[in-house]
This record gives C-alpha cells, sequence and structure tokens, in this order.
C-alpha cells in the first residue's frame, strides 16, 4: 500500500498574501517548496502527497501546476475557486483538464457566520460532484455546527475535515466539538484529515497525551475507512515538525490492525482523491 501524506502546502514567501503567518510564526515566513521536504518524504517512506491551496486565487492553482511538473510525489492537489461566481460551472469545466486537480477549499475560518449556507456557496458546492471534485472543509470548531447543516443537502458530494476541524487542544476544550464531530461523522460522504492537531495544541509543550483524547473522538467517530494521515507541513513546523507529528501517529495508530494502518497511511486518500497511484 502506498504511503500518502494528504495535505501540504507550498509557497513562495509574501508577506502581503500570507498575511496571515504572523511574527510569532516567523520559522515559516520563507519560501517552502517540494524539494524542503523530499528528504522528510523519503526518511518517512512517504510515497506521495496532496498540494492544498493556501492562498486564495486561481493563481495558487497555476502555481501548484508548476510545482507538479518537476515533482512526482505531488500525487494530487486541492485548488482554489471562487464557488459563489456566476461562472463557476465554466471553472469547474476549466480545471477538469488537469487530471492533477482533484478538488478545491476555501479557507472559512475568517468568513462570516452562515458564509457555508449562503445560497451562492451552495450554489458552487452543488456542481463540484458533477466534475469530479471533492471539497476540503477548513474551519475553526466553533463552525462545525455550520458545516454539518452544508455537508447534510449534499449527500452525494465528497467532503474532508481538515485538521479535526481545530479543536483547543491547548485549553482542553474537548466537549462541545466531540458532539459535532460525532454528528459530522455520521454522514457516509464525509472523511476527516488527521492533520494540524500539533498547531491546536501548546506548540512548543505539547505531548502525544495531550492529544489522544481527540484522535479517540476522531477514529471512534469516523472508522478507520475514513481518516488519512496528513502532516499539514510546513505549518507544523510551528509546533514540532513533520518528523514528530508522523511519529505521534505511528505511535498512536499501533492499536489499529495493519489493515486499518494501511488505510490510515495512504489508502483511504487515495480512494478518497481518487488517485493514480
Amino acid at each position: 500500500m502506498k504511503k500518502i501524506d494528504s495535505h501540504q502546502h507550498f509557497w513562495l514567501y509574501n508577506p502581503v498574501k500570507e498575511a496571515w503567518i504572523t511574527d510569532d510564526m516567523a520559522v515559516i515566513q520563507r519560501d517552502f517548496l517540494p524539494a524542503d521536504v523530499l528528504e522528510l518524504l523519503q526518511y518517512n517512506n512517504i510515497d506521495g502527497c496532496i498540494a492544498v491551496q493556501a492562498d486564495q486565487s486561481e493563481a495558487e492553482n497555476e502555481f501548484l501546476l508548476d510545482q507538479a511538473k518537476t515533482t512526482p510525489f505531488i500525487k494530487g492537489i486541492v485548488g482554489w475557486v471562487d464557488l459563489r461566481a456566476d461562472n463557476i460551472e465554466e471553472r469547474l469545466a476549466h480545471y477538469q483538464q488537469y487530471k492533477l486537480i482533484k478538488g478545491f477549499r476555501h479557507i472559512v475560518q475568517p468568513e462570516p457566520g452562515g458564509f457555508m449556507l449562503t445560497s451562492e456557496f451552495k450554489r458552487g458546492i452543488s456542481k463540484l460532484a458533477a466534475y469530479g471534485f471533492t471539497y476540503d472543509i477548513i474551519i475553526g470548531n466553533n463552525q462545525l455546527k455550520e458545516a454539518i447543516e452544508l455537508v447534510t443537502e449534499f449527500p452525494e458530494q465528497k467532503f474532508v475535515v481538515d485538521h479535526l476541524a481545530k479543536p483547543n487542544i491547548k485549553a482542553g476544550e474537548i466537549d462541545e466539538w466531540k458532539k459535532d464531530i460525532e454528528a459530522i461523522a455520521l454522514y457516509n460522504n464525509v472523511y476527516c484529515k488527521v492533520s494540524g492537531f500539533c498547531t491546536e495544541a501548546d506548540w512548543y509543550h505539547w505531548k502525544l497525551e495531550d492529544v489522544v483524547p481527540y484522535l479517540d473522538v476522531v477514529f471512534t467517530a469516523f472508522g478507520a475507512n475514513k481518516v488519512m494521515y496528513g502532516s499539514d507541513w510546513p505549518v507544523s513546523l510551528l509546533a514540532g515538525g513533520y518528523n514528530r507529528v508522523i511519529q505521534s501517529l505511528k505511535t498512536y495508530v499501533q492499536q489499529l490492525t495493519p489493515h486499518e494502518q494501511d488505510l490510515f497511511w495512504g489508502g483511504n486518500a487515495a480512494n478518497f482523491y481518487n488517485l493514480d497511484i
């Protein structure tokens, strides 16, 4: 079974475009390109990755496609389109010609409440399945109820929740998030990326024991067939980096059967994103 990292980012750092990278994130205030992660992937026997948009522009799609031309380990791309645009079908038809573009996402966290439930956004979501595209849900834990409403309306659309929906691990908040995760996991078309948890914990002092209760919730709720490994590199450099994240997860998933571990490390991502590997 091929091992796939379902969530990586690449960028040419621009302090205006990457304004979300604040000064307390100085370690990632620089360029990150595929060559920078190759050694880490090889060391951890990872066969490929999904490159996920970090900028809300169609220029981001071109940038990631350009990176993939010389990077065989990029097995798929999650790009960006304006799902609210009047010409959304035209844009989806355009991107359908690129085999590597598997789906799209919109960074919903900074958007106003109800953003995902507007008629314009839902119209865009309603068009994705016909073109074979997935949708990554990137939200804060306070937006989970909204996400549940969204996925309820689109049972034929493939969704994946990024970063466990960002529970507040550092503060130990779990109860409300747990209820919402259990609710969204009931939908067969909704998967979850086990990614980004380290940056929701105490960046400098987190231990696996801090994260285990949240991993338990996700693995129990979604089941072995709907969870996938993601490093969230290079953002994970803020809280330990690639090797620390993957070693923590290797320890955690020892409780799974060998087949379930294969699904987690690559099988589920290959299935969800329809990877040609």
